[in-house]
């Protein structure tokens, strides 16, 4: 049974920094594609970031680009996400899904049509 367990949250200020981590069990990160998503109150979930095999390929949603690093450790089968100078618009409910597809470059999409999985999400708080 494939598991995703998200974790890291919490309550920051502006400005300060978190990494959230997403450990894997009942499949091998290291074949997957996989990314971080957000889902804010009153909004649809969007992608944040992919990172892609075979080679790694990384992709960022433009309001986190130069903030935001997603990163694999495949001997802990775990995917991170490290998340810089946060602003209270980062707000939001943060899931690990795969696979992550990356549509021409633009956005990601997570697991559709019951195909992978969702981690059951870690709450971001950005507040003064």
């Amino acid at each position: 049974q494939v598991q995703l367990v998200e974790s890291g949250g919490g309550l920051v200020q502006p400005g300060d920094s978190l990494r959230l981590s997403c450990a894997a069990s009942g499949l091998t990160l290291e074949h997957y594609s996989i990314g971080w998503f957000r889902q804010a109150p009153g909004k649809e979930r969007e992608g944040v970031s992919c990172i892609s095999i075979p080679d790694g390929t990384t992709y960022y949603a433009d309001s986190v680009k130069g903030r935001f690093t997603i990163s694999k450790d495949n001997a802990k089968n775990t995917v991170y996400l490290q998340m810089n100078n946060l602003k209270p618009e980062d707000t939001a409910v943060y899931y690990c899904g795969f696979p992550c597809t990356v549509i021409g470059g633009v956005t990601a999409l997570g697991p559709q049509g019951g195909i992978g999985s969702w981690g059951q999400g870690t709450q971001v708080t950005v507040s003064s």
